[in-house]
């Protein structure tokens, strides 16, 4: 019986082999044959949404009246939503929330209340306990998801 079954662990193996070969050189070839901007990194995205949300806010601005007095701190949310995507980069590579995602995240989360703090105006007494909750989240999903 097991050697029926080593015979079969090694039959699986061969083909596997074969099939990672086959697949080696085809995607070679397939590659190859891509045109090099076809190729473009998957985070140029955030870029592109970056400029699009920043153009939009400003739009707005422009076409409703509303006055934004501190502009500035839209670019403080630039690294934030790439600490996101980082965080979700991260998250679809391991299947899991790991130390580098949970960091990531957290980062994006205090430059985001940094930057909405400047843009509403809110009053810095009342937001700083938030930077403590947002610290104890992290510690706990640290220890949780460890």
């Amino acid at each position: 019986m097991s050697d029926e079954i080593s015979r079969l662990k090694d039959e699986e193996r061969e083909k596997v082999v074969e099939v990672s070969k086959e697949d080696l050189n085809g995607g070679a070839a397939e590659l190859a044959s891509q045109p090099a901007s076809s190729m473009a990194s998957p985070k140029n995205w955030v870029g592109g949404v970056i400029l699009i949300a920043i153009g939009l806010i400003f739009l707005f601005t422009n076409l409703s009246g509303f006055h934004l007095n501190n502009w500035w701190a839209l670019f403080i949310l630039i690294p934030a939503i790439s600490n996101f995507a980082s965080a979700w980069d991260n998250y679809r590579k391991n299947g899991r929330l790991t130390k580098s995602g949970r960091g990531s995240i957290t980062g994006g989360l205090i430059l985001s209340l940094i930057a909405f703090t400047f843009i509403f105006e809110w009053s810095w007494s009342i937001i700083w306990p938030v930077f403590l909750i947002i610290g104890g989240i992290g510690a706990l999903l640290g220890g949780w998801f460890e």
